[in-house]
């Protein structure tokens, strides 16, 4: 056989090889979409977990915030508080010099101290009083004895630690007012009793003017 000649116009005759680089094209644009996909799946997968984390953290934040216990904790929770207040005592009149380590001396013949508790402000200063918290009971009524005993030059006062309950607060009375001493206020005075020109003062007397009919 004869062998045919192809004509090409405007280019040589590809070889075999670029040929083959130009069918192995499709192949390499299918694999970086596939990683392509992948990474964007990944991605997805990590926006979906960080959103789950936010949700749960929002629900923790709320559950805080809202306070809402369940019964049985609640009652289980002030039952414990107000067994550790039971055996703790309110100790006032503290030196803002004294530290803890010496309220917990000053306190250690009365019983097995667990914790002392200096209350400070927002500023980290010293209020003034403080919270000792024994292991027995017996060591609140021993405390109570060092009632009016000195620390650092200063008549301590030390009585029982009240129980705070939640929902309740210390009523304060209010100062008396005589206005209010029986259930009324004070009317107003009607404004035609009021000089309109202030306390003790009258209008000043103006001459009227001269009729002139030619100025």
């Amino acid at each position: 056989m004869e062998e045919e000649e192809h004509e090409v116009y405007g280019g040589e005759i590809p070889d075999e090889g670029e040929m083959e680089a130009d069918v192995d094209m499709p192949a390499a644009d299918d694999d970086a979409a596939a990683k392509e996909l992948d990474e964007m799946k990944k991605r997805l997968k990590e926006m979906e977990e960080e959103a789950a984390a936010l949700r749960e953290m929002q629900a923790k934040v709320e559950k805080e915030m809202s306070g809402v216990q369940d019964p049985a904790t609640a009652a289980a929770s002030q039952a414990n508080k107000e067994e550790v207040d039971a055996r703790s005592v309110f100790v006032g009149n503290v030196d803002y010099a004294c530290t803890p380590e010496e309220v917990q001396q000053h306190f250690q013949a009365c019983g097995t101290v667990n914790r002392v508790t200096i209350l400070t402000d927002k500023f980290g200063q010293p209020k003034g009083f403080a919270y000792v918290e024994f292991l027995e009971l017996e060591g609140v009524q021993e405390a109570l004895q060092l009632n009016e005993s000195e620390l650092h030059g200063r008549q301590l006062k030390v009585m029982v630690k009240r129980t705070n309950v939640p929902g309740m607060k210390q009523f304060r009375g209010r100062r008396f007012n005589p206005y209010l001493a029986y259930g009324y206020r004070r009317p107003y005075a009607p404004s035609f009793l009021y000089s309109p020109y202030g306390y003790g003062k009258a209008p000043r007397f103006r001459r009227p003017p001269r009729y002139m009919p030619y100025y």
